[in-house]
């Protein structure tokens, strides 16, 4: 099955880049990004802290089938609704350190819409580590989800 989430990963830079083009209008495709209650659902996660403004910051947190819990956090730079997010991402207990992320959301028709995401690791070393986990294949299993559980509020 075709993965419908894209990944270009240039040899020798430390950064990727994810799209992803979904049967969402922009207005929910946001949303899935901002509603602390539909992150929760698509990412399998729980939203401890979520402040959508510049200088804003979250905090989430997973648990594994083995009950074992694991962090994320960040800050958010910039929040311009239905246009961009700048966020840092960190995982907890990882090597992996703060990434710089540059979401950016496109209209494409009245019911479509797109991701772009602009990810930047501290070296080009992390980046390909990110990339030999099943990193492809969770983004596009969480992407996968935020488009049936996002597509039920239309």
């Amino acid at each position: 099955m075709e993965q419908k989430t894209k990944i270009h990963a240039e040899d020798g830079k430390q950064e990727l880049m994810i799209t992803r083009e979904f049967d969402l209008p922009l207005e929910l495709l946001f949303k899935a990004y901002e509603a602390p209650e539909i992150i929760e659902q698509w990412m399998g996660t729980k939203v401890l802290k979520l402040e959508n403004k510049k200088h804003g910051s979250y905090q989430f947190e997973t648990t594994d089938p083995k009950g074992n819990k694991y962090g994320f956090n960040g800050v958010i730079h910039e929040f311009v609704p239905n246009r961009k997010i700048t966020r840092t991402f960190e995982m907890e207990n990882t090597p992996f350190g703060v990434q710089l992320e540059f979401l950016e959301f496109e209209e494409l028709t009245e019911d479509t819409s797109k991701i772009i995401m602009h990810v930047v690791y501290r070296s080009v070393a992390y980046r390909d580590q990110i990339l030999q986990l099943p990193f492809a294949q969770g983004i596009n299993m969480a992407h996968d989800r935020l488009q049936n559980i996002v597509s039920k509020l239309k």
